[in-house]
This record gives structure tokens, C-alpha cells and sequence, in this order.
């Protein structure tokens, strides 16, 4: 089993896209080595428990700087020597101190390079465009500014933003899952 492929997932909320990844990943070729959050009351929490993989938690509040806060969290990220680190949900802006130690991905909910930071469904949805989407791509220090590995595109036509939103949220799950799979093979 030395071949299995192994992540880091970090997050900071609910952690659905964690459990996706968690349910169509985990021992299916990859391993979950290691769940990080920044949120001590993260429901996601409870997810890692479920599935029995090492949780992490360093509280974001507890450190006086961005760096100091990424150099834990860098520290930490490589006891487990993940081959490639996910934020799904990981509501930090990181650091050079992170992005140029730790091969990472992120997924946004926009059609990058539209609607880059907070709010990107509600931008998108009210934009000029006749599609919004999802996509995947690496992090770098600029904010939602890393190189794509794929998008998904759903037409909005139609839609209230209800719908868009729910359609993007089922679409976005399915996008990690498949950049994890194109970054890795």
C-alpha cells in the first residue's frame, strides 16, 4: 500500500468538502494523513474523528502574525509529509512562509480570474456572464491568484441564486476531487 497517495486537508468551517474528499479518496488509492483546522469549533472536527484521521488544530487566534500563524501550521504539515495539501474551506490568507513550502491546491468558487476573495458566488451570479463555475487551482501568495487546473462551468440561466448556489456547491466537491486526482497521477 506504500503507493497510496497522501493528503493533508485543511478547513475551517463544516468541512463538507472535507467529508467528499473523505468519502470518495480515502483508501481508494489516497490516504488522508492528516486534517488541519484553524477553528477550534469547526464541525468539520467532527468528521476526522469519525473517520479516525489525525486532526490538527492550531488556533489562527492564538498567533500575533500571519507568518507566525503559517510557520506552525508548515511545522506541523510536515511531520505527515503529505504529497499534496487541500484547502477546502480554509478561510486563511496565506503566506510566502507557506505557499513556497507546501505543494497546495485551493478551490474557489468562481470561474477564475473572476471574482477573486469573499463573496465570489453572489459576484458571479450578479455578473454580466451567462455561466459561472468552479475552479481549482494552486495557491500561491496572491490571493485566489495561482495557476488553474480545471474549471466547471454551469449555465445560470434560469436560476435564482438559491439554485446557483446550491449547483455550485455540488459542483465544486466533484472539481477537487478530480484536481486531486490530475495533480497526482
Amino acid at each position: 500500500m506504500a503507493n497510496r497517495k497522501k493528503l493533508a486537508v485543511l478547513f475551517s468551517g463544516k468541512g463538507s468538502n472535507f467529508a467528499y474528499i473523505v468519502n470518495t479518496l480515502h483508501h481508494k488509492g489516497f490516504e488522508v494523513v492528516v486534517a488541519l483546522t484553524n477553528n477550534p469549533n469547526a464541525q468539520g472536527i467532527n468528521i476526522a474523528k469519525e473517520a479516525s484521521i489525525p486532526l490538527e488544530i492550531i488556533d489562527s487566534k492564538a498567533y500575533e502574525s500571519r507568518e507566525a500563524f503559517d510557520a506552525a501550521v508548515v511545522k506541523c504539515l510536515q511531520k505527515y509529509n503529505p504529497d499534496l495539501t487541500v484547502l477546502a474551506g480554509f478561510m486563511r490568507i496565506l503566506t510566502p512562509v507557506f505557499t513556497e513550502q507546501i505543494k497546495s491546491i485551493n478551490l474557489h468558487p468562481s470561474l477564475l480570474p473572476r471574482h477573486k476573495g469573499l463573496k465570489a458566488i453572489e459576484k458571479s451570479y450578479e455578473d454580466e456572464h451567462t455561466h459561472g463555475g468552479a475552479s481549482v487551482h494552486y495557491v500561491t501568495s496572491e490571493l485566489d491568484g495561482g495557476e488553474v487546473i480545471l474549471q466547471k462551468e454551469i449555465a445560470k440561466e434560469g436560476l435564482s441564486f438559491e439554485d446557483y448556489d446550491k449547483k455550485i456547491r455540488s459542483i465544486e466537491k466533484v472539481a477537487l476531487v478530480e484536481a486531486i486526482r490530475k495533480v497526482l497521477d
